[in-house]
């Protein structure tokens, strides 16, 4: 005789301050399923970051209230569960466990691509996590935050589920590959993002020589118009968000861009001549880093640049801690991960600190929070190529700096010699509501000042 149970309701958490909807990603469960508390149950995409919520309670899932593509708001019910006593519950599968309890307990993540605009010299802002009522047990916010794909394959074989973690699902998704049709080579059958590939240059191949109108070109669902076949895609939330923030930004405040140049063949003699030291301490030293020194330094002096304007109630807000944005171009979409105190940090500081978030960016790992508290915002075109550009203000913030690829040019100096030097394209754009032309011309001034005299740099604390 089996004792009476309980519904339990599982429901949406609390996503941190401002954040009050997400949209499904995924299912990571199916009803009839056994799951085990802290598994993976959904996959939610809010504002800035993809979460993966997990179950409070172990249990036997009696019903799935979402679909994929369903917008919730924070306390709507993701799942119901039975709670079952271990006795009841059927015995795992042996081949997978068997498999999985020989690979490393902490596989990691497989990598993705390294972002484009903006990575190992990176940023753009957002959000926090609570709980709900009584049957629903809290999902505390560091597990939101520090929730990841490790040991999600141990998880996911147990259940039958597809051992991928959300970070291959969703290249799976963008590159239009049937996860059910791959097997995994990853420890414990997990699947990894090579075996997506693999089958995306399997599935090239079959439709090289298929009929042209049978390939299919791109994501999205296929359809037509008035000229032609088109590709429809739903516009995923993080892209959404973007485009309300730039529109806002666009609509509400108007900027000018001053575009200078900063000498920096000292700083790069100095950078070579010393990386090799950093590396053997596992640091990647690269002139972002000086560069995110120079621009906190020269914050510090011009705190104006590091301001936010209410004009609700007529007032500047001067921000007493510099927080320097790095934006980061990912699959999906542009973040801005702010490097939190950034003018007390040393060089190697900076360093470290711009290969976590690098790491993060590649495996899409952001915590809501770690997207928030921006005062300043840096974007490294160069990463990618290019020299000048306008880049759009990050609001509430006033100023953005983006940094081209350095190249050589001539250049007269002071004895009138004509020399090849090593320089940096700078454009700064200013929100003119608050920042002048010459309060903008003279932090440029002395960002650049830092940079070429990188010795005082390293000496500042």
């Amino acid at each position: 005789m089996h004792s009476s149970t309980m519904s339990i309701e599982i429901k949406v958490p609390d996503l941190g301050d401002g954040v009050d909807s997400g949209d499904i990603l995924d299912v990571l469960v199916g009803e009839g399923d056994f799951i085990d508390k802290d598994q993976g149950i959904v996959e939610l995409e809010t504002d800035k970051a993809t979460v993966e919520v997990p179950s409070p309670q172990a249990g036997k899932v009696t019903q799935i209230h979402v679909e994929v593509g369903q917008s919730v708001a924070v306390g709507a019910v993701l799942i119901s569960l039975e709670a079952v006593a271990p006795s009841e519950q059927p015995p795992k599968a042996e081949a997978a466990p068997a498999a999985v309890a020989a690979a490393p307990a902490e596989a990691p993540e497989e990598s993705q691509p390294q972002p484009t605009q903006s990575t190992p010299e990176p940023a753009e802002p957002p959000s926090s996590p609570t709980p709900e009522p009584a049957a629903a047990p809290t999902v505390q916010p560091e597990t939101l935050a520090a929730k990841s794909t490790l040991g999600i394959a141990e998880k996911l074989a147990s259940t039958g589920k597809l051992a991928a973690g959300p970070a291959v699902r969703r290249f799976a998704r963008e590159v239009g590959v049937d996860l059910h049709r791959i097997t995994g080579t990853g420890s414990g059958g997990r699947i990894t993002r090579e075996d997506v590939l693999e089958a995306v240059r399997q599935s090239s191949q079959a439709a090289a020589a298929a009929p042209v109108e049978t390939v299919k070109k791109g994501p999205g669902e296929a359809s037509t118009d008035a000229w032609g076949p088109i590709r429809v895609e739903r516009m995923p939330k993080i892209r959404r968000t973007i485009a309300a923030q730039m529109h806002k930004s666009w609509a509400t405040c108007p900027r000018v861009t001053n575009f200078d140049d900063a000498d920096v063949t000292e700083l790069e003699r100095i950078r070579q001549t010393s990386k090799a030291d950093y590396v053997a301490q596992g640091i990647k030293l690269t002139s972002m880093s000086f560069l995110i020194k120079s621009v906190a330094m020269a914050l510090r002096s011009h705190p104006l640049l590091n301001a936010s304007i209410d004009m609700e109630n007529g007032q500047i807000i001067y921000r007493d801690y510099i927080n320097i944005g790095i934006a980061v171009d990912t699959e999906r979409g542009l973040v801005v991960p702010p490097l939190r105190g950034a003018d007390r940090m040393t060089i190697p500081d900076i360093a470290r600190g711009l290969t976590q978030i690098a790491e993060n960016a590649r495996s899409n790992t952001f915590a809501i929070e770690d997207l928030r508290g921006g005062t300043f915002s840096l974007s490294n075109l160069g990463a990618i190529g290019g020299t000048y550009s306008t880049p759009i203000i990050n609001v509430p913030e006033v100023a953005v700096l983006l940094v081209g690829r350095s190249r050589k040019m001539p250049v007269v100096m002071d004895n009138d010699q004509i020399a090849a030097r090593l320089m940096m394209p700078l454009s700064l754009s200013y929100d003119h509501r608050l920042v002048d032309g010459g309060a903008a011309a003279r932090f440029l001034n002395e960002v650049i000042g830092y940079l070429q005299a990188p010795s005082r740099l390293l000496l500042a604390p």
